[in-house]
């Protein structure tokens, strides 16, 4: 039976030679071949291909070359960035539009980061042995591949002509196209460049008629850096039309930190701020952490207007909603410390919520 050639891995080119050279001195003829692009501004690996016999050996040995990378590899300091996921669904013409204005806010270059899903292959089991390998059609590939190109090509050219008419903020742009889960590309991408904010919508593309308004949130409880979810229907078309902030405090030491972090991130001291407190049962201790937090205020951002409310309700969610909506709030902030699996899967937190229940743009930061 001829031993078919199958794609290991999609890497760069640097470092597919690397793999390639490895694997050959282990004895396992390997392939690289090009995926072909005509566009430089993203970054596009290229396949690694092996015989199919040779995979599980293969496996192993680049598993263990990139866990020795990881560990060697410096962190990145590319200089100030805005991230951009995108998904060419509905809602990216306003999630760009605010990564461009907040880049020439920041001054930082907006990052488009476009996550496709092609596994380079599936394994297969019987009777809980592993003993059959299928891997993705190499065609199949190839037409993700052109098809995010052409995707890019597209907005590449709109994002210029606007760039031209004066409609965008003239501030570099770049796009980056990896392979993988686009939650844990978005995650694995800030952790090695710390952008200075990630910009997302909270409504995506339906797969299976789900919404992948999750992804948001899974990004937001584990990620390093600030993120502002917009949801498609919000009325704002830009960040300086952003008039009244409405912040989450639980009267915690760190709330102050991440309240800094929000007013010098937005750079501008003509926000409307609502501190809102939200509890159960009323209780004497809040009144005088309401009031520490006024003294504060009063002090540190004697221009900024502000407004304070405690919420006595059982039924958070909606209570805030109402609130945000009586006082037309145009975005939500609050402090939301990362998260490991476990609490993610069995205690979803408020950030998670918000996004997937709430119409209001949110801001997120992370103090731990």
């Amino acid at each position: 039976m001829e031993d078919k050639l199958v794609t290991l891995a999609i890497r760069t080119y640097k470092r597919a030679q690397k793999i390639k050279s490895t694997l050959e001195e282990n004895g396992i003829e390997t392939i690289i071949q090009s995926v072909n692009l005509e566009h430089p501004e993203m970054s596009v690996g290229v396949r690694i291909r092996i015989k199919e016999s040779d995979l599980p050996r293969a496996l192993k040995i680049v598993e263990d070359m990139e866990n020795a990378w990881e560990e060697e590899e410096p962190k990145k300091t590319p200089g100030k960035q805005v991230l951009v996921p995108i998904d060419f669904s509905d809602q990216i013409p306003q999630a760009i539009d605010f990564g461009f204005y907040f880049a020439e806010l920041l001054n930082a270059k907006v990052e488009l980061l476009y996550v496709y899903y092609s596994p380079p292959f599936t394994i297969s089991s019987i009777n809980d042995e592993v003993n059959t390998y299928t891997l993705s059609d190499g065609e199949l590939l190839r037409q993700i591949v052109e098809s995010a190109n052409r995707e890019v090509a597209v907005l590449t050219d709109s994002l210029n002509q606007r760039i031209e008419k004066g409609e965008l903020p003239n501030v570099p742009f770049h796009f980056e196209l990896k392979e993988g889960v686009p939650e844990d590309q978005i995650l694995d991408y800030c952790k090695k460049n710390q952008p200075v904010l990630v910009i997302m919508g909270t409504r995506g593309k339906k797969i299976s008629n789900e919404l992948i308004g999750s992804v948001t949130a899974e990004v937001i409880d584990s990620c390093v850096s600030p993120v502002l979810a917009l949801p498609v229907d919000m009325p704002l078309s830009k960040p300086s039309e952003i008039r009244k902030m409405a912040f989450l405090t639980n009267f915690e030491p760190k709330d102050l930190i991440a309240i800094d972090n929000t007013i010098s991130l937005f750079g501008w001291n003509t926000l409307e701020m609502y501190f809102i407190h939200v509890s159960q049962k009323k209780e004497v201790w809040d009144e005088v952490m309401l009031a520490g937090i006024k003294e504060y205020f009063s002090k540190h951002y004697p221009n900024i207007s502000t407004h304070y409310e405690l919420i006595n309700s059982s039924e958070t969610m909606k209570q805030i909603d109402d609130y945000l909506a009586k006082n037309g709030i145009d975005i939500l902030a609050f402090n939301s410390p990362r998260r490991n699996l476990f609490r993610r899967l069995f205690n979803p937190g408020l950030a998670y919520k918000m996004v997937l229940h709430s119409d209001t743009p949110l801001f997120v930061t992370h103090v731990s």
